[in-house]
């Protein structure tokens, strides 16, 4: 054999087994993505806007973060115009496209101007007249359908009756539609700066013939003027769409194995996240729907008077690390390089802190710190008397 044809066949062999590394795969490759309402159907109204418009605009800018960053799935728009599409399509859009997951993205509206905040549910039967009551606004798109008495077997959108029959279709994928409806709400609460209306169950038509895990995410109330102003800002729709993107990428780490080459078998993977590349940086660190000014002369408070924020008051700062929807130990590789994790209680899930500084300033310099060790998507809390508070509740507190 010539000596330049050995040299490559050694090569060849030598490098192989570099090239026999297990691979990861999620079990959530297409993903059905739902702008409410369209066409002759406006949905809800505001001062200045119609929830067709904010849900579209929402659901392809969502679609896009997915596109742009998880290049093995594939999105499917039930409508990627201003349209009209039937409730009971949208579910068989999801159906015949195989959907693995489904998200419904949606605006609320209410007589009570003073109600805000996000709110996601999944498929059941409502629990208080508060759900059955959004159920029954979102369902009465089928009165602008033709022969829609057909269509859902005689289905009437104004009866409390109707609900009960179909209420527990969605039993099969109840837990993980549960598992990332949570995740929605924390990172729509914690990333964005969003009341946190919780996860609801209530009587949706379009979850109710979906075969896979399938939300409907209430992203905020036209009926508040503040929050009509935030949704309609573009601004406001790229942290709403980066915080259902990384409750998707969080809830996708979840259901992704390691394949082991040649074993034809796979082990579950749990990998800490990590940042997305988004269209906006800064929704990383948004504070809700206050003014940066405001979020700066608290921050200035704070750092001027660190005694007073961790003494008399009682408030401290933490650094969140990681959030699971089931305890983990404290000793875990997750949590390596990192010293006095605890672990609290928050909105049902497991949250895990370090630090407990009594000025700002301190705590910011421990982010840092814990950024350079890899923990990317860490960021800063507050607390008083050991439980957690919102920021808005520490301005309160601070004489804001």
């Amino acid at each position: 054999m010539p000596r330049h044809l050995w040299t490559f066949t050694v090569l060849i062999i030598f490098l192989l087994p570099c090239a026999l590394v297990a691979q990861r795969k999620s079990s959530i490759r297409t993903i059905v993505i739902d702008a409410g309402h369209g066409g002759h159907d406006p949905g809800a109204l505001g001062r200045m806007s119609k929830e067709k418009n904010i849900n579209l605009a929402i659901a392809l800018k969502l679609g896009n973060m997915i596109q742009r960053n998880l290049k093995d799935v594939r999105v499917v728009y039930t409508r990627d115009r201003d349209y009209f599409v039937e409730l009971y399509r949208r579910a068989e859009i999801a159906n015949e496209s195989k959907a693995d997951l489904f998200i419904s993205i949606h605006c609320n509206a209410n007589h009570s101007r003073a109600l805000h905040g996000a709110e996601t549910y999944i498929m059941g039967l409502h629990k208080s007249q508060a759900n059955l009551n959004i159920a029954k606004l979102e369902n009465a798109s089928i009165l602008l359908e033709s022969g829609y008495q057909e269509s859902y077997g005689g289905f009437d959108p104004n009866s409390d009756e109707s609900y009960i029959a179909f209420s527990l279709n969605q039993n099969s994928n109840l837990d993980q539609s549960t598992d990332f409806a949570s995740l929605i709400q924390n990172q729509m609460a914690e990333r964005v700066g969003m009341n946190d209306r919780g996860v609801r169950q209530a009587g949706f038509i379009v979850l109710w013939k979906t075969t896979m895990p399938s939300v409907l995410v209430e992203v905020g109330y036209l009926s508040n003027a503040s929050e009509e102003k935030f949704l309609i800002s573009g601004k406001g729709q790229d942290y709403i769409a980066s915080a259902i993107y990384r409750a998707l990428k969080e809830f996708r780490e979840k259901n992704t194995s390691v394949i082991l080459p040649g074993s034809g078998s796979s082990e579950p993977q749990v990998q800490p996240a990590t940042n997305p590349v988004l269209q906006n940086p800064e929704a990383t660190s948004y504070q809700g729907t206050r003014s940066a000014s405001t979020v700066s002369d608290t921050r200035k408070k704070a750092r001027e008077n660190p005694a007073g924020v961790g003494g008399a008051s009682g408030i401290t700062f933490r650094v969140q690390v990681a959030v699971s929807t089931t305890e983990l130990s404290l000793k875990s590789a997750k949590f390596a390089g990192l010293s006095k994790v605890k672990m609290y209680r928050h909105n049902g899930m497991y949250k895990y802190t370090v630090g407990d500084e009594k000025s700002l300033q301190g705590a910011e310099k421990l982010l840092k710190e814990v950024k350079r060790k890899g923990v990317n998507d860490a960021f800063i809390v507050v607390f008083r008397d050991n439980q957690r508070i919102t920021q808005e509740e520490a301005d309160r507190i601070m004489g804001k």
